[in-house]
């Protein structure tokens, strides 16, 4: 059956009164949703969604990358983060790759690129810290879907296919992610039980099973014979860590961002710089409204595409980049009429491919979690006999001196994917959201949450809402607009510099991102969930 994409339908947003979950794939949200009804709260749901997610949704994320957390603790109206990423390998470094052939910049692809991959202790750190549930229980949904089988859904098929060579090319063992050699079409029978044997090992012995276990002497391996760097003592040295998370005021809300080595400094940075203007006073989808938000993430990513590193090696200035006065002073450098394409970072003065998906429950707990290969199916280097790929998160390193983000032995490299989640003035949640898709995250954020908070929009629409993306490197590059902003709308903003393209139908899925909501009601307690429109997931609830 032939399944094209068109986006000329609705969805109602789903509401619940006891607990949901909102990711891209109806069968992972499903699996968060067995944990809820099991008695689990929210972090356990999103741990088995997450999971799931590696079986269902492998093009976009695995056990072999990287993860990160906030959780909302009802209890107390605290916020906690998760950092699960991980670290390069102690040998390589800056002098090593130039040595191979790599002097301008850090590779895209392939073994030099696969750092530690952090997720399966960036789970079981989230369970133990924040859950009820054990990793067992919380992981059995997605060994028992990678077992049975599932049939791929479309939009997964297609990502898939455009990765078949990568697969087949990568590593001796790519055949464990096709199906007779080809990727699987929508609708064909997908089955994993290589993987659903490395999940049963993590169940039963935890992370240590992992990464010295049967999984870790496979990585070991595949990166060996393809003349890679990692060690059984980068992998037994892995830790995740759990630095308060990052916020910013904008208006009556807080919102809340994991802190650097992770990009969502972008996002608060970007609102900072947007409270300063009545957006009231332009139509959403015009461009003047348009203009404004493109130039204040040109602005903030010229900062983060600076100053966001591994703090362990370079110190960022968060509270000073975070501060009301500077972001008056970067605020003047925005041209209602003109765009500024090549804006150069500022000097703050110290004061001191991924799924994204969420859950809430109905004790008020709430988690925004996401995971990632980073580039699809990272590097395509499969282990053998895991079913699983290798990250390729290292090609987020520089290598030019002097930049606080160059490569260094066990660092942690910029890192793309963020979860976000603002609560009101009083501490409440408001909303667990975020958008996946490479630098597209904090301008996802930054658009679905000023559609909540701005425009009055529940999630659903939040999300079917057309968005802007500024693609290849930011802040320059080209701005890409969804064909649902109008012709009127996509001449102003060319007219005032803006290099656009316009992207409809199946084009789309893959260039703004696809986001999740859950916001909760501060008068009646109900939660408002709604799931892209882009992506093949859905919304679910108790």
């Amino acid at each position: 059956m032939r399944h094209r994409v068109v986006f000329e339908s609705r969805r109602s947003p789903l509401l619940s009164t006891a607990g949901c979950v909102a990711t891209s794939h109806p069968l992972a949200a499903q699996a968060g949703l067995e944990l809820l009804r099991a008695g689990g709260n929210a972090a356990d749901a999103a741990v088995a969604t997450a999971a799931a997610l590696n079986v269902v949704e492998p093009t976009s994320t695995g056990i072999g990358g990287d993860c990160f957390a906030l959780f909302y603790e009802g209890s107390t109206r605290r916020v906690h983060a998760v950092n699960g990423s991980g670290r390069a390998p102690a040998a390589l470094s800056v002098e090593v790759l130039e040595a191979r052939g790599f002097t301008r910049e850090m590779p895209r692809l392939g073994v030099h690129t696969v750092t530690v991959p952090g997720a399966a202790a960036g789970w079981a750190d989230t369970l133990s810290r924040h859950g009820r549930r054990s990793l067992s229980e919380v992981l059995a949904p997605a060994i028992r879907i990678a077992t049975e089988g599932h049939a791929v859904a479309p939009i997964v098929a297609q990502a898939w296919r455009g990765s078949e060579g990568l697969l087949q090319q990568a590593s001796p063992h790519g055949d464990e992610l096709l199906f007779e050699g080809r990727a699987p079409r929508a609708g064909e029978i997908w089955r994993n039980p290589g993987l659903a044997g490395v999940f049963t090992e993590l169940a039963a012995g935890g992370p240590e099973a992992f990464y010295r276990g049967r999984a870790g002497r496979a990585m070991l391996d595949v990166v060996e014979s393809l003349e890679g760097l990692l060690a059984a003592g980068d992998l037994a040295a892995h830790r995740s860590s759990f630095e308060a998370p990052i916020s910013t005021n904008y208006r009556d809300y807080t919102v809340y961002e994991c802190a650097p080595n992770g990009q969502g400094l972008t996002a608060l940075l970007a609102l900072n710089l947007l409270e300063g203007f009545d957006l009231s006073a332009h139509e959403r989808r015009g461009a003047a409204y348009q203009h404004l938000l493109i130039e204040s993430l040109r602005l903030a990513f010229a900062d983060t595409r600076w100053y966001v590193a591994d703090p362990a090696f370079s110190p960022v200035p968060v509270e000073a980049l975070l501060s009301k006065a500077y972001a008056a002073e970067r605020r003047r450098l925005i041209d209602p009429s003109k765009a500024s394409v090549d804006p150069v970072h500022g000097a703050p003065v110290s004061q001191s491919d991924t799924v994204y998906l969420c859950a809430a429950d109905s004790d008020g707990n709430a988690c925004s979690f996401i995971n990632s290969n980073y580039a699809g199916f990272g590097t395509g280097i499969v282990p053998a006999g895991c079913g699983f790929t290798l990250q390729n998160r290292g090609a987020g390193f520089r290598l030019e001196p002097g930049h606080p983000n160059r490569l260094e032995p066990r660092k942690r490299p910029y890192h793309t994917i963020i979860p976000a989640l603002s609560t009101r003035a009083n501490g409440e949640l408001h909303a667990a959201f975020g958008v996946m898709g490479g630098f597209v995250q904090p301008q996802g954020h930054v658009q679905v949450f000023l559609n909540l908070v701005e425009h009055g929009m529940d999630p659903q629409n939040a999300l079917d809402a057309p968005r802007f993306s500024i693609w290849s490197d930011p802040p320059r590059g080209e701005v890409f607009l969804e064909d649902a902003i109008s012709a009127e709308a996509q001449r102003g903003l060319a007219e005032r510099g803006h290099r656009i393209r316009v992207f409809g139908d199946l084009a789309r899925t893959g260039v703004f991102g696809r986001g999740q909501v859950i916001l909760r009601d501060p008068e009646t307690g109900v939660l408002w969930a709604g799931s892209d429109p882009r992506a093949d997931g859905a919304a679910v609830a108790l």
